[in-house]
């Protein structure tokens, strides 16, 4: 049974996760951690968190590892080489990857973990770097219910968990959301950039739009970065493509055509090819608007 006194295990401290193992290290948790760059730990290990030098000391350490990393050839990397969680984790633990990852790995991974007497969520999150500050984050959670009713507690403590079916189904939920979020940051983008070439005052015109049928997340946060030249990453334009391109394939698999998010993908492919990849997604606006 998870409770405040489980070693959790967290692998991956980049713009979301430094945030999100910091409220597990707050909530009282003993955090075992470990990144590709030592110094993001600094100020983790400066209020307690034990440094581990390699993935598998960190699941040797763990009752429960969260990892959240950049791409599906990390999640393979950290779960499934000789010296990754899986081969090193103890029977009757519990890894939850919260990364954006394939549907069909979080299915392989459940797979091997079951067959090591390990419990496996993939568990995506949504909310960017102020939903994982502010412990906000949507959580879509796939695997067996039961360790879904394990994890809660510590889930909880990260944002707003939801359990949404078998192994895959956060996956797969996770493309719902980023398939709305570039059609949403399209629309956001096209619409601040009509209303300065038009003359408005954007500032002016977002009192009036915010509230009204377009609003959304991204029109309420995302717009004033926009305005006030604010384009470092919440969420990287580099990790949006490849989701995008996980919901395409997974897409064409089902026989579903998305049309409008193979535009977004091509108009953030532009700005990745102009060396912006490490930008937010709302630099797409400086595309749009030929700033």
């Amino acid at each position: 049974m998870i409770n405040r006194s489980s070693p959790i295990g967290f692998i991956g401290l980049g713009v979301m996760g430094k945030s999100m193992a910091d409220h597990l290290l707050a909530a009282g948790h003993p955090l075992h951690v470990y990144n590709r760059t030592r110094s993001k730990a600094d100020d983790l290990v400066a209020k307690g968190a034990i440094w581990h030098d390699t993935v598998a000391e960190v699941a040797r350490a763990s009752t429960v590892v969260c990892t959240i990393v950049g791409f599906p050839s990390d999640v393979e990397e950290v779960y499934l080489g000789p010296n990754g969680i899986l081969e090193n984790i103890a029977s009757g633990s519990i890894v939850i990857d919260l990364t954006t990852s394939k549907p069909m790995l979080a299915q392989r991974l459940a797979d091997t973990a079951r067959a090591r007497g390990v419990g496996a969520l993939d568990a995506p999150v949504s909310g960017g770097d102020r939903g994982a500050r502010e412990a906000k984050l949507s959580i879509m959670v796939g695997g067996d219910r039961v360790d879904f009713e394990s994890s809660q507690p510590v889930l909880s403590l990260m944002g707003n968990p939801v359990y949404q079916g078998p192994a895959g189904s956060g996956q797969h939920t996770k493309m719902c959301n980023q398939i709305a979020v570039a059609g949403t940051m399209l629309g956001v983008c096209e619409s601040l950039a009509y209303a300065v070439r038009s003359g408005l005052d954007p500032k002016t015109v977002l009192q009036s739009i915010e509230h009204g049928a377009a609003a959304s997340w991204a029109l309420s946060v995302l717009s004033p970065r926009i305005l006030s030249g604010d384009f470092a990453p919440g969420f990287f334009i580099k990790h949006f493509i490849k989701d995008m391109g996980i919901a395409i394939e997974s897409a064409e698999e089902m026989g579903l055509s998305l049309p409008a998010l193979s535009l977004a993908k091509s108009l953030y492919e532009q700005l990745a090819a102009d060396g912006k990849g490490d930008l937010g997604t709302q630099a797409l606006f400086t595309l749009l608007a030929g700033s």
